[in-house]
């Protein structure tokens, strides 16, 4: 379906840019929480670093591409970051990153869901356009014990997979329908073994063309949880939204492409005690009248953080907050992702039956 509305293009590149402490991971190598370090909030979608330090900054990020549609139901943002140093600043590999944003994600609405999950294989084909019978694998990581970890293994449960029966199906009838697989590999909790581990390990057998990762994130907006959806080609590191660094599962750990995909469903609670503080002392009265500057992003809002990041700590620094509707919210999100995958994968699939395979 043709993207219509408003339509927006920004970029920047060259210039000089302050880069807030910090670096990103590296193929092999060390990496830091840019964002956590420098200015104590945590997330995984370059969308929001990219406007968190637009904001700081008070300009545009140099090295750095971004591009606005908007659909009946949604808003699309594409991302891509150019160079080292925008690489550095937002904590984010070079890559491209797409982000579908809709309140809509959180209705149950058939409707809705086909024209958001079209949009999602759209988008996702942008980043992997595949050849006819390229193989591909798709993980859902995640913890399916703990239900806003849970979007993974609920995505691959209503995928459609064909990897078994593509090979028996007659050559002049296997056009539009790609050999699929599929695992939910766990968490290194329950399996004692990192995830990035246990997936190398099959594509070295199974030697798939694409592999698409799908993943529950981390937000610092409250309003993202459950209505974004985020696609990049950098891969993945399991757990890095809640401070937890796992191995990287990219095109240099595989040696395969790489699709991360997933959708914020948790923020830290210290993130909102933070952006609670701050928004009382925008409200609070100025000596003199007038209203008062700042926000977030204003000058000392990184050191004001740091000082209350500090105070907090001790009650909140492991602390995540979810949804109280997340069980109904990770099954919506899991329809719409898994409608998306089905349909970008298996293109001769009509849609009346894509939709009853998830029914």
């Amino acid at each position: 379906m043709r993207l219509s509305g408003r339509r927006s293009v920004r970029s920047s590149r060259g210039g000089g840019l302050r880069i807030p402490g910090g670096g990103v991971e590296k193929p092999g190598g060390g990496s830091r929480d840019v964002l956590w370090d420098s200015f104590g909030v945590r997330t995984d979608l370059a969308i929001e670093a990219r406007e968190l330090l637009s904001r700081s900054t008070g300009a545009e990020l140099p090295g750095v591409l971004s591009e606005s549609e908007r659909t009946r139901y949604a808003t699309v943002t594409r991302v891509k970051v150019l160079t080292e140093e925008a690489e550095r600043a937002l904590g984010k590999v070079r890559g491209n990153y797409i982000t579908i944003e809709s309140p809509h994600l959180r209705s149950s609405s058939k409707e809705v869901q086909e024209e958001l999950a079209q949009t999602f294989a759209r988008e996702f084909l942008r980043l992997a356009p595949l050849a006819p019978n390229a193989t591909v694998l798709v993980a859902g990581l995640g913890n399916w014990q703990a239900t806003p970890d849970a979007l993974g293994p609920r995505t691959v449960e209503y995928l459609t997979v064909t990897r078994h029966l593509h090979g028996l199906v007659p050559p002049e009838l296997r056009g539009g329908m790609r050999p699929v697989c599929a695992i939910a590999p766990g968490v290194l909790g329950l399996t004692g073994i990192e995830t990035g581990e246990i997936i190398r390990g099959i594509v070295s057998n199974v030697r798939p063309d694409l592999v698409v990762v799908v993943d529950a994130l981390a937000s610092m907006s409250t309003s993202r949880l459950g209505t974004t959806i985020q696609m990049g080609d950098t891969g993945i590191r399991p757990g890095s939204g809640v401070g937890n660094k796992r191995l990287g599962i990219t095109r240099e750990s595989l040696g395969v492409p790489v699709i991360a995909v997933g959708v914020p469903t948790v923020v830290a609670a210290e993130t909102i005690a933070l952006d609670a503080m701050e928004f009382m002392q925008r409200q609070a009265p100025v000596p003199g009248g007038g209203p008062r500057q700042g926000g977030s992003g204003a000058p000392g809002a990184p050191e004001r953080r740091q000082f209350l990041r500090q105070v907090l700590a001790p009650y909140f620094g492991t602390l995540v907050v979810t949804p109280k509707e997340v069980d109904d919210l990770v099954e919506d999100l899991a329809t719409v992702v898994a409608g998306g995958l089905n349909a970008a994968l298996h293109p001769s699939m009509d849609w009346d039956k894509i939709l009853a395979y998830l029914s």
